[in-house]
């Protein structure tokens, strides 16, 4: 066998992270991500009930290392407009053209490089990092697929920014992280769109929005993070539409055991549209026990929604999207219930698990406006039951999203989380 084929089953057999020759330094880490998820769903849009079987979340993720750690990259490919098109159902999901479903995600969900430590010794235990390309904004907390609930919140939408252009300056010193961004303020209006960097009349959309997030560790196993951004014109690609000013803070605790893993985390969001004529808030609160094979995770939230107006399929808004097609403001509160098992051993390449998981909980109109739930749906109730197969290839423990000084804090060059080390 040559050294590429030797490459490639490497690779494909999922070992360790493959290592290209020595000279070159570069070391790659394939992971990847499929679940077969059954979802029953009452009420739908217009009353009922409805049950599918979709494939969610399939993602294959390169990550790259070079330069003895100085050099890193993402390329993350997500295959749902492959595999659910039409969107996941999800009861209180929004966003993209799509409600109560979740959307499909780009086909190039993630590619960027960074730049780590480019100061070297000039600033002692100083990193300052650089990132550029495509991916997720330095705002906000982990993307949900990082985290253990297969379910996508109602808030995805006010608690993260993603698929956008970004260039984003880092600076790393003890237990604090500073990051800033500046990205495209237009959301994707298909899976196979690429951010607008620039209008037909030749003016930047690349540089119109801007994040800002600070990150602090005050002991092991704990982050504090509070962010800032504006996002201009997000849901009308030209920039004739309003900016979204957007507020996160967030607590993230996790832990190992040799027995298992404890992890909670609690969030609060705020986005503000139309100098305040729109405000939406979320709030958020999860946790998680892994003992051996079983895993139990719960979530409760709170969170706004805008209520827009709906096409011939109920399932889609308008977009371009404008305030005169908001017909008020929903508030869903939540329980969400999530019960695992993995099937292989601990310590496996490729870990399956099976999962149940339900959700309980009410719908509510916020505000005067004419949005009604129980004119919409036959009742104020929400109700979904999934059951699901996952299939993780050394995935778990990633947190999509963590680009630069970040990624180089919790991965290092042997795979291991170095937080747990601090």
């Amino acid at each position: 066998m040559n050294r590429a084929g030797g490459l490639l089953a490497t690779l494909i057999l999922g070992g360790g992270a493959a290592m290209l020759p020595a000279q070159s330094g570069i070391r790659l880490t394939p992971m990847g991500r499929a679940v077969v998820l059954a979802t029953h769903a009452n009420p739908i849009p217009f009353g009922g009930a409805l049950t599918e079987v979709r494939v969610v979340q399939p993602i294959f993720i390169l990550g790259a290392r070079a330069l003895g750690g100085h050099l890193l990259g993402t390329a993350t490919l997500d295959f749902e407009s492959v595999t659910m098109p039409g969107g996941e159902l999800t009861p209180g999901a929004w966003g993209e053209g799509f409600v109560d479903r979740r959307h499909p995600h780009t086909t190039v969900h993630e590619l960027n490089v960074a730049a780590v430590d480019l100061l070297g010794r000039l600033d002692g235990r100083g990193r300052l990092g650089v990132v550029v390309g495509k991916g997720f904004v330095p705002f906000g907390t982990d993307d949900p697929m990082s985290r253990p609930i297969s379910r996508y919140p109602v808030n995805h939408h006010l608690s993260q920014i993603l698929e956008r252009a970004i260039a984003v300056v880092q600076y790393d010193i003890g237990r604090l992280t500073f990051e800033g961004a500046l990205f495209n303020g237009d959301e994707p209006e298909r899976p196979g769109q690429w951010p607008l960097l620039r209008k037909g009349d030749g003016t930047w959309r690349f540089g119109d929005s801007w994040s800002a997030r600070v990150t602090m560790r005050p002991v092991k196993g704990l982050e504090v993070q509070g962010s800032r951004a504006t996002a201009h014109s997000p849901e009308h690609r030209p920039g004739a539409g309003g900016d979204a000013v957007k507020s996160s803070a967030s607590l993230r605790w996790r832990d190992t055991r040799q027995w298992g893993e404890r992890y909670l985390m609690a969030e609060w969001a705020r986005t503000s549209e139309l100098d305040g004529f729109f405000v939406f808030h979320s709030w958020l609160a999860e946790g998680m026990v892994r003992r051996g094979r079983w895993a139990a995770s719960y979530r409760y939230e709170l969170t706004d929604r805008p209520e827009e107006e709906r096409l011939v399929d109920p399932f889609r808004t308008r977009r371009p999207h404008f305030e005169n097609s908001n017909l008020g403001i929903g508030r869903w509160s939540l329980h969400t219930l999530h019960l695992g098992a993995d099937v292989l051993k601990s310590g496996a390449p490729v870990n399956v698990a099976v999962f149940l998981e339900g959700t309980l909980g009410g719908v509510t109109k916020r505000d005067a406006a004419i949005f009604d739930p129980v004119a919409l749906y036959g009742t104020s109730v929400v109700r979904q039951l999934s059951a699901g197969v996952s299939f993780d290839w050394r995935m778990r423990g990633h947190r999509m999203g963590r680009y630069g000084v970040l990624d180089a804090m919790h991965i290092d060059p042997a795979g291991h989380d170095m937080m747990e080390h601090q």
